[in-house]
């Protein structure tokens, strides 16, 4: 947790590394097993970006920083997005304030139907009403910008016909930070490379892990690579790792993706990346 952070700081931290269920183990020690979580700080701007199982942890961290104002942003609404928000603690104390920001499903729910559906019996035992913080809920309209202070927040559709998936990139004093690690596969368009375009920090998804050697396995990562060498962004972090990803692995793949990006990395749980 940044506890010393300064009014011109932009940084990412990364609480939750992990794609469709949480992963604890000897195997996933070193990289981390919860759902996808990332934090940027803006100066005394907070922002959050999915709210997997990472998001328990970040939140006992801001507990020792109340009153606590922050945005979450969701890239979609599948569990694993979602998961960690009935045990964000914060959002229970009424001296907190959020404001959080999401598409309507195809099916035309709203991101604040689907959080509160997920917190009804029998599902869960504690209702959403019963969180006491101040809680502010918004529409997120891809390809329109939206103002936070000094930050304009854009967005594109990653995925659109099965189901919606968001990209966003934060612009702040002349930098950026694009987060866009919901799909499986990245269906490369205008909008896309306009978002990704010159980024200063580029968070993507890891391709899924498939039974195939790993000659195969790196190809995917190599391809995936390029979206960040054809968008000439200057660093790219990879994170929302498939649950079988072990800490060996992604050692192995590491390695490999640097040699060909030296600027390139995988996001680990803790993990603090300067936007420079």
């Amino acid at each position: 947790m940044l506890d010393n952070s300064t009014a011109n700081d932009f940084s990412i931290q990364f609480w939750g590394v992990r794609d469709g269920i949480s992963t604890p183990g000897k195997d996933t020690v070193r990289y981390g097993g919860n759902t996808s979580c990332v934090e940027l700080r803006l100066g005394d701007t907070r922002l959050i970006f999915d709210a997997g199982s990472g998001l328990r942890v970040l939140g006992n961290c801001l507990l020792r920083h109340m009153p606590v104002e922050a945005h979450i942003f969701f890239s979609n609404c599948h569990w694993d997005r979602l998961q960690g928000f009935p045990f964000f603690t914060p959002a229970f104390i009424p001296i907190n304030h959020f404001h959080l920001y999401g598409a309507a499903t195809l099916q035309g729910e709203s991101m604040q139907q689907r959080l509160s559906g997920q917190m009804l019996p029998p599902n869960f035992p504690v209702p959403i009403q019963v969180m006491g913080s101040k809680l502010e809920f918004h529409a997120i309209e891809p390809e329109h910008k939206l103002l936070l202070g000094e930050a304009t927040i854009e967005s594109t559709y990653l995925v659109r016909a099965s189901y919606r998936s968001i990209a966003y990139r934060i612009n702040w004093q002349g930098q950026s930070v694009v987060y866009a690690t919901a799909p499986h596969a990245y269906e490369e368009d205008q909008a896309l490379a306009k978002l990704l375009s010159r980024a200063n920090t580029l968070v993507l998804a890891a391709p899924p892990l498939s039974d195939h050697p790993f000659e195969v396995i790196e190809d995917r990562w190599h391809s995936r690579l390029n979206l960040a060498k054809q968008a000439e962004v200057k660093s790219l972090v990879f994170s929302s790792y498939s649950p079988d990803y072990d800490d060996q692995l992604l050692d192995r793949l590491e390695k490999s993706i640097q040699a060909s990006f030296p600027t390139a990395s995988l996001a680990r749980e803790g993990m603090v990346v300067p936007v420079i």
